[in-house]
């Protein structure tokens, strides 16, 4: 009897436990599934007077963002069904407002709200938290501390070094000129500038572009391609989930690639700096490479940048001024093959101010003033970079009278805004006179933004600029170019706009 009765007790007590263990595994589900579905209910409720395409019950509109070129393209056209912008959903509780008209562009930009955290915190890995991610006062100390590095007077020798990067590419090419296969640009270009930013802002000999393997570039191809990807992938939004994915492996392959790299140049500068010889070459020129900025830079307190911010700082900028130009270049470079009339019109120019020399002078930049608004209108229809994200940090009400509160996400979508058909007419129509002298005064402040705007602008954004300017002179002066038949490119954007297919255009040496 006893032991029947101690063994019915411990029966009922495992009975019990069960049954409590059920109703506490019902009640942290209720509470979860009510607390995200009030969450649910809070940001529809923001969003709602921004509304957008039809989105999936589950994953919003992330079926939107394939790899199959067209994404670009859909988006510009709901900006023409919602000309101010609209909401786009990744799953159901990523929203974000994508800005689509100069005027919601210029309120978000006259603002100093952050990047928005979710989305390029996914970068920092890579580039840290430089002057791309930085906000408050730590980014206006870094803005501060880098902006002589970009004064004319800086920028004046860099002309003759581009010229010489560039020429090394247009070598490469000679033999392919007479070849019926296309060229595909990208490849060519992203060695061109990266062999020019290692030479003008790190003092660095990189000879990439005569070694065929470039590690860091394929590396920085396989970063972009991966952080695009995870983006797009909410579970992979997990560091834990992405840790043990096959895509964190191979993110942090590339990652230990493009960060030796890094610490190489950096190393090199330092024991460069220690040379008698190499002080005098900076006290001849009178100022600073970007890098020897960093390196000499001291706070208030005179303490320098700490390592992590100095490999931040330099892994932003070797980022930012190769690989977005390198884009820039490539599509202004198919833009001129894709309208032969303009193409001739500029190469005219170009051998009017260059007189058959094959390096581009610093007084010679600003008398190619057709290939500049050329340059201009490829980058207007194809920004470099395509869109910027922004997490509000206090209520904005538009010029229509819509508003969004703090903590809201928008998304400036520089493709559609460059395409916008109530500023741009014909938008679709390659027209460089738009950016004629007489026409720069009737345009809108924020309807061309391919540098950003406000006081977040591109920093390099006059090193670009030269940097175009020299690769587009230079190449029209040796090359005529023309469309790649069967091979138009399919827009991709993947931290930079790029092609899935790559950027084919056709070479022909140009009589002389």
């Amino acid at each position: 009897m006893a032991v029947s009765a101690l063994f019915d007790f411990q029966t009922l007590n495992v009975y019990q436990l069960c049954q409590w263990t059920a109703w506490l595994i019902s009640l942290f589900l209720i509470y979860n599934v009510s607390r995200l579905y009030l969450k649910r209910r809070e940001l529809v409720a923001t969003y709602r007077p921004f509304p957008g395409p039809k989105t999936h019950w589950l994953y919003g509109n992330a079926h939107m963002y394939t790899q199959n070129g067209t994404e670009m393209d859909d988006i510009r056209q709901y900006s023409e069904q919602f000309p101010y912008g609209f909401t786009m959903w990744m799953g159901n509780f990523l929203p974000a407002l994508l800005i689509c008209h100069p005027e919601y562009a210029k309120a978000i930009l006259s603002r100093q709200d952050p990047k928005h955290k979710m989305l390029y915190d996914f970068v920092v890995p890579w580039i840290g938290r430089g002057l791309l991610i930085l906000s408050g006062p730590k980014w206006q100390q870094h803005r501060k501390l880098l902006t002589p590095g970009f004064h004319y007077d800086v920028l004046k020798p860099y002309v003759k070094l581009t010229s010489d990067c560039t020429n090394v590419m247009l070598g490469k090419w000679e033999p392919l000129a007479s070849g019926k296969e296309s060229v595909e640009l990208f490849h060519h270009v992203s060695l061109m500038t990266l062999d020019t930013i290692m030479k003008c802002a790190f003092s660095y000999q990189s000879n990439c572009q005569t070694d065929s393997e470039n590690e860091y570039i394929k590396a920085v191809y396989e970063i972009s391609y991966l952080t695009e990807r995870r983006i797009r992938f909410f579970p992979h939004h997990s560091d834990l989930i992405y840790y043990f994915s096959s895509h964190g492996s191979r993110f942090r392959k590339a990652l230990k690639v493009a960060h030796l790299h890094t610490d190489k140049v950096i190393k090199l500068r330092k024991e460069s700096l220690k040379q008698e010889s190499e002080l005098e070459k900076i006290k001849k020129k009178r100022h600073l490479d970007f890098l020897d900025i960093l390196l000499y830079a001291k706070d208030e307190n005179g303490q320098g940048l700490s390592d992590e911010d100095l490999r931040a700082e330099v892994d932003t900028f070797m980022f930012e001024g190769h690989d977005t130009t390198a884009s820039g270049v490539s599509w202004t470079l198919y833009c001129m093959a894709k309208y032969p009339e303009h193409q001739q019109k500029c190469r005219e120019e170009i051998r009017e101010v260059l007189g058959g020399r094959d390096t581009v002078e610093w007084e010679d930049l600003g008398k190619l003033t057709y290939t500049a608004m050329c340059i201009k209108e490829s980058l207007r229809l194809y920004p470099p970079v395509p869109d910027i994200a922004r997490e509000l940090t206090k209520p904005i009400t538009f010029c229509d009278g819509r508003s969004l509160p703090k903590g809201a996400v928008v998304v400036l979508n520089m493709y559609a805004i460059g395409r916008c058909p109530s500023i741009w007419e014909e938008p679709e129509v390659f027209d460089p006179m738009r950016f004629s002298p007489e026409n720069a005064s009737t345009r809108h402040s924020h309807g061309f933004l391919p540098f950003s705007a406000g006081s977040r602008n591109c920093i390099g954004q006059n090193f670009a600029m030269n940097e175009l300017k020299v690769a587009v002179a230079l190449t029209l002066q040796r090359f005529e170019l023309s469309s790649a038949p069967g091979k138009e490119p399919l827009k991709l954007s993947q931290l930079v706009l790029r092609s899935v297919n790559g950027i084919h255009i056709n070479l022909k040496k140009v009589e002389s």
